[in-house]
């Protein structure tokens, strides 16, 4: 009776559901409070369950799952919930990722640190990705593998036994006492992890983090045929043209970029950077054995960079973390010449990471200084030449700057480039992401290709035809949304001349660099360090509060950018920044701008918090 309950109640749900939980990247960023991101969300759906209301009034004022679909969405949550109340299991113990490979992955990850031994057992054949070779040479990953014919034939084990399956019904999992973690393999929907037993439990923040980091929750659209699947009906992937959008796709960013490299799609720049990682690595260990790789990072980039190459450096004993500041009274230029230096002497590898413009400061370094430091000849401590930079470049901000074009700035640098698709090259509709490399690190993308692969974080076929649409449109809309963003940043530099805007000069405009979005430090007061703090972050959420609550239709608090319409706040420090050192953050107001909002409105509330304060 509770199977047939739980069944009807989600018919009804997905019969009623809003249609932004499966068009959109966010849902009610109105009602989001991020300390309680998940949990507030189950909580008033469990609520409903109760009270067997599904109503689309009631479903639709639900507070936001996450504030970034990366990380978890209304559907993703709604079906773990179905999964774990089918199997009489707790909701947070099964997990849904994009990928089929990084659940196995998170659980080797933790175990690599608990110094804890791993059994892969699974049943049948395994898809061709499953490269368990590369794990341990690549990752440093320590396991055994047993191919079985059914659950009973897993031994015993002193560790973890991680079983394998694929297309589970996922209503009856059959879950048993030697299975420690339970991957189910859904085609090309993904996967599911269950946690299974409370021994276990320890384990689900870090399955979280990986999927937070190095990979995707399953994405709304697969999540919403799981769910048709597991109630039994007709849910099937939508067609797509999958190989004729890809062709699409490609065209496209190499007209962007002005390169003709390999172009590969991950299903989020995340996961494109990940698989950027952990290629050069692999390559590193091809072509330099026995040298430490450096991974140089700025110390208060974007979280999620900061955040995932610590955490590939943590996993490998070859690899080093080398800080790079590039923000407010550190030069970019300087820092990067100071840390080849450094990195030559000590004979390693130098992978350098960095967004231009960086985020949040909105800075431009000297492109043509950075170019003569970056190709500058340096020397070993033994006399020998010193193995040259890999530049890898989050160019998010301005993915229409041709960086890596043949008569780009960087084109004698061994350049990779990537961008998040979740900004402006889907518009906010997905959160593919795409890299590129220039000549002279084109021969690289064969390495990133394979790791993109074995993590199985390819976008899917529906990001890949979102791009094809969107991409093409991509150059104008940079265009409309810098001119609203230009026009209200003159606004508030007339309307409060004591805030410090962190904005491109009209200069760099005109090289094209041409973002939407900047950063805005109010005046503030008090008699010490502390006080004029404490009053400026206040004041922050002053602004950003009145602006959502004045504006709610446009007006949004989000991390993202690049969005077809609105405008989007936030204070990089308690979002983008969230695993930055605390010294490192930002407690500033981001602000992105789009090609289409009311751009009048938005001034008016602006001037009417500057005569609030």
């Amino acid at each position: 009776m509770k199977e047939q309950n739980v069944s009807m109640y989600l018919e009804d749900v997905l019969e009623n559901m809003p249609i932004d939980w499966v068009k959109l990247t966010t849902h009610r960023l109105d009602i989001y409070n991020e300390s309680l991101a998940k949990t507030e969300f189950l909580e008033k759906f469990e609520e409903l369950y109760h009270s067997n209301n599904a109503e689309k009034a009631a479903l639709s004022e639900l507070p936001t799952a996450f504030d970034y679909i990366r990380l978890g969405h209304p559907l993703s949550t709604v079906l773990e919930w179905g999964i774990a109340k089918l199997n009489v299991l707790k909701a947070d113990n099964v997990i849904s990722f994009s990928s089929r490979m990084m659940p196995v992955l998170a659980i080797l990850r933790k175990n690599l640190f608990d110094h804890k031994n791993t059994l892969i057992c699974y049943k049948g054949e395994l898809p061709e990705f499953f490269d368990f070779e590369s794990l341990k040479q690549v990752y440093g990953y320590s396991f055994e593998t047993k191919q079985v014919n059914n659950i009973e034939d897993i031994p015993g084990f002193d560790g973890s036994t991680v079983f394998i399956s694929n297309q589970d019904d996922l209503k009856q999992l059959p879950l048993d006492a030697k299975i420690d973690f339970y991957v189910s393999l859904q085609a090309e929907l993904g996967s599911v992890i269950v946690v299974n037993g409370s021994e276990n439990e320890k384990y689900i923040a870090e399955i979280q983090h990986v999927r937070r980091r190095e990979s995707i929750a399953m994405t709304p659209a697969d999540c919403h045929t799981a769910l048709l699947q597991l109630l039994g009906k007709s849910g099937s992937v939508k067609a797509t043209n999958y190989q004729a959008d890809k062709a699409k796709v490609v065209d496209s960013v190499h007209s962007i970029t002005a390169t003709k490299s390999k172009v590969l799609l991950g299903s989020c720049g995340l996961s494109v950077q990940y698989a950027i990682m952990m290629g050069l690595i692999d390559d590193a260990i091809e072509k330099h054995l026995g040298k430490t790789i450096n991974i140089i990072v700025p110390p208060n980039c974007y979280g999620g960079t900061n955040d995932q190459a610590r955490r590939v450096a943590a996993c490998l004993d070859n690899v080093e973390i080398v800080d790079l500041p590039v923000d407010g009274d550190n030069d970019m230029v300087q820092s990067t010449d100071l840390v080849l230096d450094q990195v030559a002497k000590a004979g390693a590898v130098p992978y350098i990471i960095a967004e231009i413009p960086t985020n949040p400061r909105v800075e431009v370094p000297d492109l043509e200084k950075l170019r003569q430091v970056l190709t500058k000849e340096r020397i070993n401590a033994n006399g020998e030449k010193a193995v040259e930079p890999v530049f890898i470049l989050d160019q998010t901000f301005c993915p229409n700057v041709q960086f890596c074009g043949k008569d780009g700035i960087l084109s004698e640098v061994k350049t990779i480039s990537y961008v998040s698709g979740s900004k402006f090259p889907s518009g906010g509709r997905c959160t593919a992401g795409y890299c590129v490399a220039n000549t002279k690190a084109d021969e690289l993308m064969d390495k990133i290709d394979k790791h993109l692969s074995l993590c199985d974080n390819e976008a899917t076929g529906l990001q890949v035809e979102i791009l094809a649409k969107q991409l093409p449109s991509m150059n104008q809309r940079i265009k409309d949304a810098y001119k609203n963003t230009r026009e209200f940043v003159s606004f508030i530099e007339e309307t409060l001349p004591e805030a410090r805007i962190n904005f491109v000069s009209e200069d760099l405009a005109e090289e094209g660099f041409t973002p939407s979005v900047f950063s805005l430090d109010l005046p503030t007061k008090g008699e010490t360090d502390a006080e004029r703090e404490t009053y400026k972050r206040a004041l922050n959420n002053k602004l950003i509060n009145m602006m959502i609550g004045e504006i709610p239709n446009e007006s949004k608090y989000c991390v993202s950018y690049g969005q077809l319409k609105g405008c989007y706040w936030t204070i990089p420090a308690t979002s983008t920044q969230g695993t930055t050192k605390e010294d490192d953050k930002d407690y500033i107001a981001r602000v992105s701008v789009s090609p289409n909002l009311d751009l009048e409105l938005h001034k008016k509330v602006f001037a009417d918090f500057v005569k609030e304060i």
